[in-house]
Parts: C-alpha cells; sequence; structure tokens
C-alpha cells in the first residue's frame, strides 16, 4: 500500500500513476461521491486504483466505480480535509461489527432539541 500526503512533491524516483485512475464510490444525495477509508494506523484516506481488476479483486466486481485523474481526486479529498491518498491498496479490513447499543439504537431518530422563538440581540 503506498501512501503519499497531499503538500508533498513527487521525487524523481517515485512512480505516480498515470492516466485516470479507477476510484471506489457510493451514491449521495446529490450523486456518486467518492468513497473514503481509513489507513491502518486510522488516518483517512482517499483510494484509487491504476487498473480495473485490482479495484475488483478487492471491493467486487459490482462496486460502483468512476474514473478520475489524480489531481481531481486529490482536490475532491482536500474538500473534506483528508490529506492522504492511497494508491492500489493490498487489503481492506472488514467493517467493524456492531455493539448491542448501535443495534438497540439503529432506526431510531434523535429526538429534536426545541428552539426558542425569541430572538435576542
Amino acid at each position: 500500500m503506498s501512501s503519499v500526503a497531499l503538500t508533498e512533491d513527487a521525487e524523481p524516483g517515485e512512480q505516480v500513476p498515470a492516466g485516470p485512475l479507477f476510484v471506489p464510490v457510493r451514491p449521495g444525495p446529490t450523486g456518486m461521491s467518492p468513497r473514503f477509508f481509513r489507513t491502518p494506523l486510522g488516518f483517512r484516506t482517499a483510494v484509487a486504483f491504476t487498473s480495473e481488476q485490482r479495484l475488483t479483486s478487492l471491493l467486487g466486481a459490482h462496486h460502483p466505480r468512476i474514473r478520475l485523474s489524480e489531481p481531481a481526486l486529490r482536490s475532491l479529498a482536500a474538500l473534506v480535509g483528508i490529506a492522504l491518498l492511497t494508491v492500489d491498496p493490498l487489503f481492506s479490513a472488514p467493517r467493524p461489527k456492531r455493539t448491542g447499543a448501535q443495534e438497540r439504537t439503529e432506526g431510531r431518530t434523535m429526538p429534536r432539541r426545541a428552539v426558542s422563538s425569541r430572538t435576542t440581540c
């Protein structure tokens, strides 16, 4: 797994992906959004793959994806404060198991707080 900080320039000896990358996405309220993952140390990272085969071998054949250039993905990640880009990760950890408290509250909505109609200046 290779992680490159967004603020660092590539060294001459480093391999930098050329051309559009395969980026895993998820549906959102305004269309598709890139999926962001966590590194083994817990840092948030954008993830991309250099081939469709690498993406499908890790995330499955039916996982939605789009093609983005590296600068475009870096720009999207920077908007949400993500400073890492991982290209061709070797593994993906399974989602953590839910705790009993999470299962009991699933489907419930949080009560709204009452808002005063009075305004103060």
